[in-house]
């Protein structure tokens, strides 16, 4: 886990050998667009606004990485479009990533019945990294004289062409759902690529090239009784050599007469090869809890880190905050029959 966190901010600055990772979000899908860009529009709606903070890593450094990211997006006929900016810091160079894109995707049916639903979508924009290296410190910068110390005047031998950088982004996804409401089942399979140029991203000179990070999501909802289900769901994730496996389960309980939906969830991740996954390569356990009422829908998730960190940090991971309106025509009220969030 350490290693991956030096990974996270080192690897923005290039150097021999390492490529720059991408942020991501325990509470993935709660941010469609984020995670397939297949999914823009893909709702029942007239628009969607969806808001989504993290910040993580407070127990072991005073100043925590954080994401953040706010998204627009609405279907027209079988087109969606939308937009996303999102920003990621961390470390005490105050490295940066900001990222503005839109999206567009195409669903269309692939039976009369209208129940089995393909989507493909396309999405495209602009990453502005920058980092204060001036706030870094450097291993030459330490010397064994007088018993060891921190020389903050020497030179740090490292040769940097500037503080900021703009590499393209465009990134593509597909998406399968069966939308039958009255289903047992409603399941889902996506695939999702991005970075698909691979741009070239350094402040130094070296030839560091952002690779591309693929994402499958499948799940399925099952539809217990007219007021509850449950949403078993994986999530596969690799950007080069490094692989995540996410398992989680979501569970939704309606409220007659309220018109409310009480949420909750636990995910575990797993930051070990998919080929060889075990248990050591634990990352952390996500407790999520919620509740969906008409338009409105409000998400807290909570990281507890038991990976190898755990006894520096005390199982303290990171806390995420979601939100999300989606406006839509007032409806006659009827029986409601395992509706869909």
């Amino acid at each position: 886990m350490i290693k991956r966190l030096l990974f996270i901010v080192l690897a923005g600055v290039g150097s021999h050998g390492v490529s720059a990772q991408d942020a991501h979000l325990s509470m993935y899908d709660a941010a469609p667009i984020f995670l397939n860009p297949a999914m823009t529009g893909v709702f029942e709606g007239d628009w969607r606004l969806h808001a989504q903070y993290r910040t993580q890593w407070r127990a072991v450094n005073y100043k925590p990485y954080t994401t953040a990211l706010v998204s627009f997006d609405a279907p027209v006929k079988k087109w969606g479009f939308g937009g996303q900016i999102s920003n990621f810091r961390a470390g005490i160079g105050n490295y940066n990533v900001l990222q503005g894109t839109i999206s567009a995707a195409y669903t269309t049916s692939i039976d009369k019945s209208r129940n089995h639903n393909i989507s493909f979508g396309i999405q495209g924009g602009v990453n502005q990294k920058s980092l204060e290296y001036q706030l870094l410190t450097y291993d030459n910068q330490y010397s064994t004289n007088n018993g060891g110390e921190f020389v903050g005047t020497a030179d740090p031998g490292e040769s940097f062409s500037g503080q900021k950088l703009i590499v393209p982004v465009v990134n593509a996804g597909f998406l399968y759902f069966f939308a039958k409401q009255q289903s047992k089942l409603n399941p889902f399979i996506g695939i999702s690529a991005f970075n698909l140029t691979e741009p070239r991203e350094t402040f130094t000179n070296f030839d560091n090239k952002l690779p591309m990070r693929f994402y499958g999501h499948i799940g399925t909802r099952i539809n217990i009784a007219e007021t509850f289900y449950l949403l078993p769901k994986v999530l596969y994730m690799k950007q080069k050599e490094f692989e995540e496996v996410t398992l989680a389960l979501d569970a939704g309980y309606y409220l007659k007469g309220s018109d409310l939906y009480l949420l909750g969830g636990i995910v575990y991740r797993n930051s070990g090869l998919l080929s060889s996954f075990s248990f050591q390569n634990s990352d952390a356990m996500i407790v999520t809890i919620g509740a969906k009422m008409d338009a409105f829908i409000a998400k807290i998730g909570y990281d507890i880190n038991i990976s190898s960190l755990s006894s520096a940090s005390g199982g303290r991971g990171g806390f995420e905050l979601s939100f999300t309106y989606m406006k839509q025509k007032k409806k006659p009220k009827t029986e409601k029959i395992c509706p869909r969030l």
